[in-house]
């Protein structure tokens, strides 16, 4: 079971999401937790108000929604209802939302059974649910004792793809329009953004672009750019941009680059405790293995679970390396990690860093010798020759030059009314 909580400003606009998928007749809603009546009895304003009253009872809270989808194994698509809101019960309890009100739909608009939990974090006494690091500590704990208590396909120590049922978004979608791409690329942000570690929008790239979706900033120089704005757009087999990019702010999560950098700041001092763990992978790799390619090196590693992304020219010259450590979800430039865990670095541990600088260095060196050449045969200036010959001319010592064991002491003249006794 994979868990993926996530907090925003609006209850009602993730209400309204759940409850539209019911109209179009991809998800029901299964259950609730302390409502007064059976939620699907209720109306659906009424089943919205309860959820709201407690956020009227603390104005300071920013972003009081809680949104939670518990998502399972595929090899579990036969789970009963009872059995899922039985699950959806003990996760609340354990992560401390026993007492919030909250609504559990089931989705059947994916490859994998999974259910969406709508809450609030503002007790009924006004007082905030302090939610800081719950994804990594009361709900990961929750998460294994639920496994167990439940018999379910445990998340850790698998592939991530499979875990987290992250399908690559293909071009072919953009046969069937806007609604089918952004679904597509929905699904891979909504398995990404929250669970990985990166720092910049480099690094998220490097992750996304498995999955065949990437995130737009613009040139430098664009609209889009100077505005911090930013948009994800959907790969081809070739990496290349297909289709219409889509704004940020146009998706349910609202993966914007204001919101981005709050995650970028957390990430940095989250992922530091696993920084060790890549380093030590590739050290292991060449200390074990004869490793002549990049290639080879990224066949390597990810056994154990760390995929490489190259960053490379129109050349084909590798600039830059990115290590995705999908067990930890961890993202690191090969630069942060130092110059041996670097694209050189490892370039020269493969021993192709010294072969690939000169082939790629020869127009550079026969411009150099072309210009020596030309300074070599090009004519000295009149003015020029004759600062040469002042200078070769110039004597080494000046003239007056005296040593002081030769110079003459001068007499002290004697003051008035001095004597010499």
């Amino acid at each position: 079971m994979v868990a993926v909580i996530n907090t925003g400003p609006s209850v009602r606009s993730i209400f309204n999401y759940n409850e539209n998928k019911i109209k179009a007749g991809k998800a029901e809603l299964i259950g609730d937790g302390n409502y007064p009546a059976a939620a699907s009895k209720l109306h659906k304003d009424s089943r919205l108000k309860l959820l709201l009253k407690p956020l009227e009872l603390n104005a300071n809270v920013k972003r009081g929604s809680v949104h939670i989808s518990l998502n399972f194994d595929s090899s579990e698509n036969n789970m009963q209802k009872e059995k899922l809101m039985e699950i959806a019960h003990a996760y609340m309890s354990k992560i401390g939302f026993a007492s919030q009100p909250y609504l559990v739909y089931q989705h059947h608009d994916a490859g994998h059974p999974h259910i969406h939990i709508v809450s609030v974090k503002v007790k009924s006494d006004g007082k905030r649910i302090d939610m800081q690091n719950i994804g990594r500590n009361q709900s990961e704990t929750a998460r294994k004792e639920i496994e167990k208590a439940f018999n379910l396909v445990p998340a850790q120590g698998r592939q991530k793809e499979k875990i987290l049922n992250i399908k690559p978004a293909k071009s072919s979608v953009l046969e069937y329009g806007a609604a089918e791409t952004k679904k597509a690329i929905a699904a891979v942000l909504n398995a990404v953004i929250p669970n990985y570690k990166y720092t910049t929008v480099g690094e998220l790239n490097a992750v996304l672009n498995l999955y065949n979706v990437t995130a737009l900033q613009g040139s430098k120089d664009s609209r889009m750019f100077l505005h911090k704005g930013l948009a994800y757009q959907i790969l081809n087999d070739k990496k290349q941009p297909v289709g219409i990019p889509l704004k940020a702010s146009s998706f349910y999560m609202k993966p914007t680059l204001a919101y981005l950098e709050i995650k970028f700041a957390a990430n940095r001092t989250g992922r530091n405790p696993h920084l060790k763990r890549i380093k030590n992978a590739v050290d292991l790799a060449f200390m074990q293995n004869r490793i002549k390619t990049v290639s080879d090196f990224d066949r390597i590693l990810i056994q154990d679970g760390i995929k490489t992304a190259e960053r490379r020219n129109e050349q084909g010259i590798l600039y830059g390396l990115t290590y995705i450590d999908h067990k930890t979800k961890c993202v690191f430039n090969g630069s942060t990690l130092g110059k041996p865990y670097s694209a050189s670095g490892i370039e020269e541990r493969c021993g192709i860093k010294s072969f690939r600088a000169s082939s790629a260095s020869v127009k550079i060196l026969e411009d150099d010798a072309l210009k020596n050449k030309q300074s070599q045969s090009s004519f000295i200036s009149a003015g020029e020759l004759q600062k040469i010959i002042d200078s070769v001319l110039q004597p080494e010592f000046s003239d007056d030059f005296i040593p002081s064991e030769l110079k003459r002491k001068k007499k002290r003249k004697k003051g008035k009314g001095q004597s010499d006794y």
